[in-house]
């Protein structure tokens, strides 16, 4: 059975980033239907796109939801049995879908992303996914191709197809059913990390999470958030309550209590570095964790008492074997 396949692209505000990366995702996206959900734009984005592709449907929303609320607000009314969710600010290649939809047909997949390469050095990976996602015990995200700050050179070392514990949102491939199933993402993330949440709650319930590593997209990055102040908010924020949200109860409260302790250091080096605003983000978020704990742990009660939790650290090792064997 064919699957048939969407690309949704959430927009705000994104006329630039349209035209500039709109035309690629047109000419070699011909296996799909295009969507743009648009989270209320002021700027000129819809009138642009009415204009010059009047086939793409466009689902408005009444407000910026951001990206968790705005694509499980819009997704609804997208029918195709899988979704590929695509930033504004990405430039596609030619049969970068080809790979995808043969994965999805022949092998047991249910999240994937593509291998993602940062537009601006096209040598290099980009930071937001590279060759797909991972996390180490205290929650910090981190990625084939990029270890924190440090980018690998593409030397097709991950041109395979590779079982991964998170996907991008830059590019984030799931099934219909599946996004269904999960009640997809958790909207008081907002924005950043909201993929890891909801990789982690379908790696909980035994859904599988691969790169495809055959399809290459180029990511701009940096494009929707040029406060960083407040990105680093949503990170940490997002990242403290992924791990409230998801981590076992026999390791709960050894890695929060750790977490807060490397975080604390953070926020001593951040000040030292003149960064006053990045440790006051750190500050602002074990605040807003305290404030709406309660909130936060009632989803986690959801989540345990449904399902069987799977150790995520399980697929880590396998990372490692990988890295050792190869390099």
């Amino acid at each position: 059975m064919n699957n048939t396949v969407a690309v949704v692209i959430i927009n705000w505000n994104g006329q630039k980033l349209l035209k500039r990366f709109l035309p690629s995702v047109i000419n070699f996206s011909e296996e799909a239907k295009i969507y743009i959900i648009d989270n209320f734009s002021t700027d000129n984005s819809i009138r642009f796109v009415n204009k010059n592709y009047p086939k793409i449907k466009i689902i408005n929303l009444n407000k910026n939801y951001g990206y968790a609320e705005g694509y499980n607000l819009g997704l609804k009314h997208v029918k195709e049995d899988i979704y590929i969710l695509l930033n504004n600010d990405i430039e596609v290649t030619k049969n970068w879908i080809k790979p995808i939809i043969e994965n999805f047909k022949h092998n047991k997949i249910d999240i994937a992303q593509p291998l993602l390469l940062d537009l601006k050095n096209p040598d290099y990976f980009d930071y937001s996914g590279a060759g797909g996602g991972f996390i180490d015990k205290y929650g910090y995200p981190y990625c084939r191709g990029r270890i924190y700050d440090k980018i690998e050179k593409n030397l097709n070392q991950y041109n395979n197809t590779f079982r991964i514990f998170w996907a991008s949102g830059a590019c984030f491939i799931i099934r219909k059913k599946i996004f269904n199933k999960l009640n997809g993402f958790d909207n008081s993330f907002f924005m950043h990390q909201e993929e890891i949440d909801l990789c982690w709650r379908a790696f909980n319930q035994g859904f599988n999470v691969f790169c495809i590593g055959e399809s290459h997209i180029y990511h701009k990055g940096a494009s929707t958030l040029n406060n960083n102040y407040k990105k680093d908010y949503f990170n940490f924020r997002n990242s403290l309550l992924t791990l409230l949200k998801n981590l076992p109860g026999k390791s709960l409260f050894s890695v929060i209590i750790r977490r807060f302790f490397i975080d604390f250091l953070l926020f001593i080096f951040f000040l030292i570095r003149g960064k006053f605003l990045t440790s006051l983000m750190i500050i602002k978020s074990y605040l807003y964790l305290i404030f709406n704990f309660k909130k936060v742990f009632n989803k986690r009660t959801k989540i345990f008492n449904s399902k069987k939790y799977y150790e995520h650290n399980s697929i880590i090792y396998e990372y490692i074997r990988f890295r050792k064997d190869n390099f």
